[in-house]
């Protein structure tokens, strides 16, 4: 059954794939996106890093940006 299956174009992932690298504005929107989500990914660790290195202190370099 599964060799059936794979000479008639393979599964879902792979339909999937055809659809996204057939089609440039497809893959575009998915490179973009991705780049996207992984910057605030990036962002969001590196922020609870550097909450986490930075409990109890207090410093006026930062505020003196503020005003």
């Amino acid at each position: 059954m599964e060799a059936v299956s794979r000479r008639r174009g393979g599964g879902i992932f792979e339909s999937l794939y055809k659809v996204v690298m057939r089609r440039n504005s497809v893959y575009v929107t998915f490179v973009i996106a991705g780049a996207f989500l992984g910057e605030r990914a990036v962002d969001y660790g590196v922020h609870k890093l550097w909450e986490a290195n930075n409990v109890g202190t207090f410093t006026l370099f930062c505020e003196a940006y503020l005003f």
